[in-house]
């Protein structure tokens, strides 16, 4: 949230219809509300989740739906934002030929990654105290591979986790006639480092990554 909400709000400036794809309870459709959307549309293809962001309304119209089969009419949004959903999504192709579907010529997406190189199989951050002198560092496994885990995200409830390289995700939106205009790789936010003393090299190690891709 504390490097999310500042950058969607950025993005989604004057956004007069947004959609907002595996909104989850609705946070970021709430936002967009407030700063001015006239219409803001919520998707998320589990009941749970949709039902939460309904309870929590905030101005978000919310249904319950996949992003690899969105019920909207071609057109209907001039944004879409998806943050941190589509490492879930087994068929992204599919999906991003939708949210391309239903965006307005020159509408915008939004998408936030987990950063592709940082968040690879087996990779994460190695305090080394053994050397001399010790060292921190950030180990990446194999990064082009595309790999396929299952998450527990709460006692009982599992869902994949889908490991791909970026030009995946770049490539998947250039077919379908989204063209990235902007990449942006925020540093851990300050107050992550300061409650980490163990993470204190890895201000340089971005976690999250920025697409702005607009449809021509």
């Amino acid at each position: 949230e504390e490097q999310i909400l500042p950058l969607a709000r950025e993005h989604l400036a004057g956004a007069r219809a947004v959609l907002d794809v595996g909104c989850g309870e609705g946070q970021v459709g709430r936002l967009a509300h407030r700063d001015g959307a006239g219409l803001v549309v919520g998707v998320d293809p589990t009941w749970a989740q949709a039902e939460a962001a309904a309870r929590r309304g905030g101005g978000v119209h919310v249904a319950r739906a996949g992003a690899g089969a969105l019920p909207f009419p071609a057109g209907s949004f001039d944004a879409a934002v998806a943050c941190l959903v589509f490492e879930h999504i087994r068929d992204v192709d599919e999906a991003i030929a939708e949210v391309a579907r239903v965006l307005q010529p020159a509408g915008r997406f939004v998408f936030f990654l987990n950063h592709p190189l940082l968040q690879t199989p087996n990779s994460g951050w190695i305090d080394d105290q053994i050397l001399d002198p010790p060292e921190q560092y950030w180990r990446v496994g194999p990064y082009l591979r595309e790999d396929e885990t299952i998450e527990e995200v709460e006692k009982g409830v599992h869902i994949p986790f889908i490991h791909r390289p970026l030009s995946r995700y770049v490539n998947a939106l250039a077919a379908n006639g989204l063209l990235v205009t902007r990449m942006e790789e925020p540093a851990p936010p300050p107050g992550f480092l300061a409650r980490a003393g163990e993470y204190r090299d890895a201000a340089t190690i971005p976690r999250l990554l920025l697409l702005r891709a607009e449809k021509r």
